[in-house]
């Protein structure tokens, strides 16, 4: 039996590229080069028909080290929480108050981006804090 060595994580969305480059921004991803043969996503997006032009977009992790995401335009909007969400590990190994104001800081710079702060779940006797958010299309994420 083999082993997957790869993945992607695909988002559905009504605009490909401005939730592409959210996450760019909240991961450190980059938007890859354009496919071969083309210079620029510009030109690539230009040999489209326009029905196709915005129909998906891609960051990767510049080290490689992460997941490649795939942004696909879909018709319909989101109408119900999500089955599988991303966690943005900022807080890992922190405790108590200095993990709730590294969450809390992180927290502040995403919504400057444009994300949503849904709620703060402050830690208690079994679990550390979090926060709960949903990014520019109101997908939800726990910053952790």
């Amino acid at each position: 039996m083999s082993s997957i060595r790869q993945f992607q994580v695909t988002f559905d969305c009504a605009e490909p590229e401005r939730v592409a480059r959210f996450w760019c921004e909240v991961l450190g991803y980059v938007v890859p080069p354009p496919p071969k043969g083309f210079a620029s996503w510009e030109g690539f997006k230009a040999s489209r028909s326009p029905e196709d032009r915005d129909a998906w977009f891609v960051c990767v992790d510049p080290e490689n080290g992460g997941p490649r995401l795939y942004f696909q335009r879909v018709p319909e909007g989101k109408v119900v929480k999500n089955r599988v969400h991303l966690d943005v590990r900022v807080g890992t190994g922190l405790v108590g108050e200095e993990r709730l104001t590294v969450l809390q800081a992180e927290c502040a710079r995403l919504v400057a981006l444009g994300a949503v702060h849904v709620r703060t779940l402050v830690a208690d006797d079994e679990n550390e804090s979090c926060i709960v958010m949903q990014d520019v299309e109101g997908n939800e994420f726990c910053v952790d």
